[in-house]
């Protein structure tokens, strides 16, 4: 049977794992956040894309880059801490690059938020789609559409008829994440600091504030 701990060893074990806790904290909250990417020659060009579809403040001091799947729980999970933290900051310019690895469910709910971008309702689209948890199938993805004030029957037919420059905008979304060594989403670049996973508001902020100061 294991010893019973005295008085001055249980009042010294609760300092350490205090200690210890408080170090905890004090590393999440100092440790640098993301990887600087500045040596990637696709970075520049992941910044300066003005094809995709994007959101932009009056005045943007800085450009957030968001590779996501609307399948992904860990997107969802990261997507109104996103929000939080650009409507806090004010000055961030988002650019959403559609991602889809988890199968043909993503991938139309993708192409769909793709065409959406010609009725200027991505970012409503994007944000309904990142809070839903129904199953994504066309009677879901219509439900989105009217929800964000969009017209269904003119996304079937820019799917139609637009379906080859979806294709390569998918592509280019594909090819830009494997240039920059992603795994899988969500993931972020910010100037060009990259950040894998999951983060919240207050690491959505330090990333910000870490990519103005190295992108100068």
């Amino acid at each position: 049977m294991p010893r019973k701990l005295t008085r001055r060893e249980g009042i010294q074990l609760s300092f350490v794992v205090l200690a210890g806790w408080t170090a905890s904290i004090v590393l999440q909250q100092t440790a640098p956040i993301g990887q600087d990417m500045s040596s990637n020659t696709t970075v520049q060009a992941v910044l300066n894309d003005s094809v995709s579809p994007s959101q932009t403040p009056k005045i943007a001091t800085l450009t957030l880059v968001v590779f996501t799947d609307y399948q992904c729980p860990a997107c969802k999970f990261a997507n109104p801490a996103m929000e939080r933290a650009v409507a806090a900051d004010g000055h961030v310019r988002v650019v959403y690059k559609d991602w889809p690895i988890f199968g043909a469910l993503s991938e139309r709910a993708a192409r769909v938020a793709i065409a959406s971008a010609r009725q200027n309702i991505y970012p409503a689209v994007h944000r309904l789609l990142m809070s839903e948890r129904r199953r994504l199938d066309d009677s879901v993805l219509r439900d989105v559409i009217q929800k964000a004030g969009g017209d269904w029957n003119l996304i079937e037919r820019d799917l139609a008829e637009r379906g080859k420059e979806i294709d390569r905008q998918l592509d280019l979304n594909r090819n830009e994440a494997f240039k920059l060594g992603l795994g899988g989403t969500p993931a972020f670049l910010a100037g060009p600091i990259l950040v894998l996973g999951a983060i919240d508001q207050q690491e959505f902020a330090k990333a910000f504030a870490l990519g103005r100061e190295t992108q100068g």
